[in-house]
């Protein structure tokens, strides 16, 4: 199994002078995505609940609506020499056959085979063809959220982000329920990974969808995100840094309760405040 962080050396440098010294970083690698054999993705991740990632991965792309459908994952251990002649890691590569009553994805007409740590949606098609992959609607989800609740969600995230606290280069996603008791909490290089990896977590344990659940993100929150989000029926996402443009307009199109900016006891609420109760 590929490790989630590696050790460097550096030089470290302070107002006193220079020093050598070990240093701890976030792993990066690729993973490949294949479904019934087909490569339809390649994304950069932290190793590490790589099903998770795959599951809702499939969820956001409108593949997959439930586990059941989730016929067989696996690591590619029977060939580790790939069609270039070098050898490859078995757990790079992620093999998914759905089950029949899957939806047929059009891979092709959604994205390109790479995606970057930093951006998942480079390669769409169109906002349109992500927005079709929602398969519950959030705009009537009746939940509400205190805002004590919304303002302790970074900090119940940030104690569960063992990763970053050795190496400083991960983003969080964390799931909880709308008193702020804590679900699932994931950690990778890229802020879509981490949200794929959480709701991932959820669909394999059968919770789809999630109605009254809250989704905290460590960053930002960019239009994917929200995508994300809604395809998998959360309610309310809470991000620490600033929404696009494009994450509020879909946030209001969908039905998502999105708020920016959540730090100490301040908290921006761009589409659908009705869900926070104030005195």
């Amino acid at each position: 199994m590929a490790k989630v962080n590696a050790r460097t050396s550096v030089l470290r440098l302070d107002g006193a002078g220079a020093v050598g010294a070990r240093d701890s970083l976030a792993a990066e690698e690729p993973l490949e995505i294949r479904v019934g054999g087909r490569q339809v993705a390649v994304t950069m991740r932290t190793p590490g609940d790589d099903f998770d990632l795959v599951a809702g991965f499939l969820l956001s792309e409108g593949a997959v609506n439930g586990r059941d459908q989730l016929a067989r994952m696996r690591y590619c251990t029977d060939n580790r020499r790939a069609e270039d002649g070098h050898e490859h890691d078995p757990y790079n590569i992620v093999e998914v056959d759905l089950s029949a009553d899957a939806p047929e994805p059009s891979w092709s007409l959604h994205r390109t085979t790479f995606t970057s740590s930093a951006c998942g949606i480079c390669g769409k098609s169109s906002i349109e063809s992500v927005r079709a992959n929602a398969c519950w609607s959030v705009a009537e989800d009746p939940v509400t959220i205190a805002p004590e609740v919304l303002y302790s969600l970074p900090d119940r995230l940030r104690e569960r982000q063992k990763l970053f606290d050795s190496t400083g280069g991960l983003h969080g996603a964390g799931l909880f329920t709308a008193d702020g008791t804590v679900l699932a909490t994931r950690e990778d290089v890229g802020r879509h990974n981490a949200v794929d990896k959480v709701v991932g977590w959820a669909l394999r344990e059968g919770r789809l969808p999630l109605r009254g659940m809250l989704l905290a993100v460590s960053g930002r929150a960019s239009f994917e995100l929200v995508q994300k989000a809604a395809a998998a029926g959360i309610p309310v996402l809470a991000a620490v840094s600033a929404p696009s443009s494009l994450a509020v307009e879909l946030a209001e199109t969908a039905g998502v309760t999105l708020a920016g900016f959540v730090r100490g006891r301040r908290a921006n609420v761009y589409t659908r405040p009705d869900r926070i109760t104030l005195p």
